[in-house]
């Protein structure tokens, strides 16, 4: 197994990006993996692939004093797993006056190929890009 980490400053508090990170109703503004989302009563998020169409579902796990966000992942409610990871770091760590730090890793499963590992690797450099952009002009794509 191996794991891929996509990494992105964004000029916002530490608290304002992981609170955009850590709620399931903004998935569907940045996630390939989650549009046309529905949240049940229980914060499950059902998706779908903007590449595919293939369902997927979500449950995070947000831990607000680490900053960490755990995504849960899988086909089917009763088979998630954690498979994404954020961290938000605050904009002191690295004093230079651009912004918290946001960083998404994701593990490899056994059943990826090389070119939807590829895939994935790529699609999280672009989400995350898109993750700095709604929260730096609040730009929201889904009410246009």
């Amino acid at each position: 197994m191996s794991c891929d980490t996509a990494f992105i400053r964004v000029k916002r508090s530490a608290d304002e990006v992981f609170a955009f990170m850590a709620d399931p109703a903004n998935m569907s503004l940045w996630s390939f993996g989650t549009w046309r989302t529905e949240i049940d009563d229980t914060g499950l998020v059902r998706g779908a692939s903007i590449k595919d169409g293939a369902v997927i579902y979500v449950r995070i796990e947000a831990h607000p004093e680490q900053r960490l966000i755990d995504y849960h992942v899988g086909a089917a409610p009763d088979g998630l797993s954690p498979r994404v990871f954020g961290r938000v770091t605050s904009e002191d760590v690295f004093g230079d006056g651009l912004g918290a730090g946001l960083a998404l890793t994701v593990f490899r499963t056994a059943e990826m190929d090389d070119a939807r590992w590829d895939s994935l690797i790529a699609a999280h450099r672009v989400e995350l890009d898109i993750v700095k952009s709604a929260l730096e002009t609040g730009h929201d794509h889904r009410a246009a």
